[in-house]
This record gives C-alpha cells, structure tokens and sequence, in this order.
C-alpha cells in the first residue's frame, strides 16, 4: 500500500524544521505502516568504543516511530511521545544505524509503533522498543 507521507515528504519536513541538526537522520523507505530511518553517527553519538550511546538510539527510535505514524495520517500532527520502552540488547555499532518502525495500531488518541534498531551490516537488533505516542483529536477525521 502507498504511504500517505513519503520518505521525500518526511526529509524535506526535516531539513525545513530541523536543519543541520538533523542532517544525519534520512527516511530511506517508508509504506503504510512502516519506516525506515538512516542514522549516520556524528562525533557526540558514539562513544569511546564506536558504539552508539543511548541517547542517539533514543533519538533515531522515537523519530521513526513519528514518521511510521505518519505513514497512515497523510500529515505532520501534533503528536506527542506518551512511552518510550527501550531494550537495549547489544552495542549498536558505529558509523551507521538502521532503524525499522512498525505501527501496530492507530486508535483514535493512542498509536503504538514497534520499533529494532541495528548498525547497518547486521541482522540482528542492537534494540527494540515499543513507542506510544498520544494523539490530537482531530487525527481520527484524518484517518477514517
């Protein structure tokens, strides 16, 4: 199914709100349901050991929890991370992370994304979170 909120949309939406903050986060696919986020590692998100720190999973896990949320409402909202359950399972290693968000269920004031985090090369996740994000009324006459 085709997203209502391309990866094109969402690193414009990016670039115009966030700018170089941010010039290191790319949405590399996104579908009705799902997003995918590109995390290049500037000098503050690893650690002395080329891991990730935890600061910069966190980051790149609440962000593409947004954008798979998006990927149904057609539209930035006003959303708002209500949970963020983090599970951190091994070092995700530097320079590159991939972050895969999975909506699974929008409801009219609560979605909830399921979302693995691993460096670039690997299969296997480095994390796995369950984000909620609490949503504006009027989200429910933009999805129905």
């Amino acid at each position: 199914m085709t997203s209502k909120f391309s990866a094109e949309d969402a690193n414009a939406f990016l670039d115009r709100n966030y700018g170089d903050f941010v010039s290191n986060m790319r949405l590399t696919e996104m579908e009705r349901g799902k997003a995918i986020m590109r995390y290049v590692a500037k000098p503050f998100d690893v650690r002395r050991d080329d891991y990730f720190s935890a600061q910069s999973l966190l980051a790149i896990t609440d962000s593409v929890a947004y954008f798979a949320i998006l990927t149904e409402t057609g539209k930035v909202q006003n959303l708002k991370t209500s949970n963020l359950n983090i599970s951190f399972l091994e070092p995700c290693m530097g320079p590159v992370a991939i972050a895969k968000g999975r909506l699974v269920k929008l409801g009219t004031s609560l979605a909830t994304i399921a979302v693995n985090v691993r460096s670039e090369g690997d299969e296997e996740p480095a994390c796995r979170a369950i984000v909620t994000y609490a949503l504006p009324r009027e989200i429910h006459e933009a999805i129905t």
